[in-house]
């Protein structure tokens, strides 16, 4: 075995206490305010996909300081799948004004599967619309996010082109690499009215944010400690029912990603309205095509 490698092992094993050690203090200890939510999809193992990728739908919550992250509208909404033999990833991006069937609800925008129904909910929509369920939903809110971005020390995003936003960011984001910190990580997600692509330009944005974040704990992952801190901070603020195993099954699997074999498309459609509210249709077609490249091994070859 290489160096490299055992120090990753000796990293996961560091990973594996600091789960078991946090799910028997952390209940004695000062609760810090839910930021984050994991729900495990009941019913998602009985879908025909490799046992070897685990499929993770992660949802941006829109929800304002007081109300219930888990029952408010989506914002960034990305199906991610990891091959954790290979470290493969796939980010499948869904416009959050997506035109979708919710269970039992009929028609709306997609986002509003997490108001109707919460994370099982929101996993189904999202699901039906791309082919694959997903066995995880991770909510989170904004701000927590521009934490852990600024506790990993900031990312680089390869910026297509020059936009910025009269309210989150003036100044704007120049194109070609560009370092940022937790706020600006955030501005640079969530803008959609400025872009070329308006809300698919929108989530485009939201991968390449994804990708700069898995490249620096890529960076850094050997690093004595920065895992295990990033576990720490996550899991003061995660409300979940997830056992420590399973947690930590999860955190290898994101930590084994290889930054160089994550590939990203976004479902596209045509803009129009129903009643006075506009909304994206979807090329469900396109959507499905994604998720039957996806799903065995989280590989995306094209987009088209």
């Amino acid at each position: 075995m290489s160096a490299r490698r055992l120090r990753r092992g000796l990293r996961l094993l560091s990973l594996a206490l600091v789960l078991g050690l946090l799910a028997v203090a952390l209940p004695d200890s000062s609760p810090a305010p839910t930021q984050v939510t994991l729900v495990k999809v009941r019913g998602a193992a009985g879908v025909d996909v490799n046992p070897d990728v685990v499929w993770i739908l992660m949802v941006g919550s829109d929800a304002r300081p007081g109300e219930d992250m888990t029952r408010t509208r989506g914002d960034a909404i990305q199906l991610v799948g990891v091959d954790t033999r290979t470290g493969a990833a796939a980010a499948i991006g869904v416009p959050r004004d997506s035109w979708v069937d919710i269970p039992g609800y009929g028609s709306h925008r997609v986002n509003e599967g997490l108001y109707y129904g919460g994370p099982e909910l929101m996993g189904q929509a999202v699901g039906n619309l791309i082919g694959i369920q997903p066995d995880y939903v991770f909510v989170t809110r904004f701000p927590f996010f521009e934490q852990l971005v600024d506790d990993i020390g900031g990312i680089t995003v390869d910026n297509p082109f020059p936009f910025s936003d009269s309210n989150l960011k003036p100044a704007g984001f120049p194109a070609g690499k560009v370092r940022l910190n937790g706020y600006n990580a955030m501005a640079f997600s969530r803008i959609r009215k400025t872009l070329p692509n308006g809300d698919f330009g929108r989530s485009a944005n939201q991968q390449l944010t994804m990708v700069g974040i898995a490249r620096e704990i890529h960076a850094h992952a050997d690093r004595p400690g920065f895992l295990e801190a990033g576990v720490m901070s996550v899991m003061r603020h995660l409300a979940t029912d997830l056992p420590p195993g399973e947690l930590f099954r999860l955190a290898a699997a994101a930590a084994a990603v290889k930054p160089g074999r994550i590939t990203h498309c976004v479902v596209q459609g045509g803009i129009g309205s129903v009643g006075a509210a506009s909304v994206v249709f979807p090329d469900t077609a396109m959507a499905q095509r994604l998720g039957d490249r996806a799903r065995d091994d989280a590989t995306l070859e094209s987009c088209d």
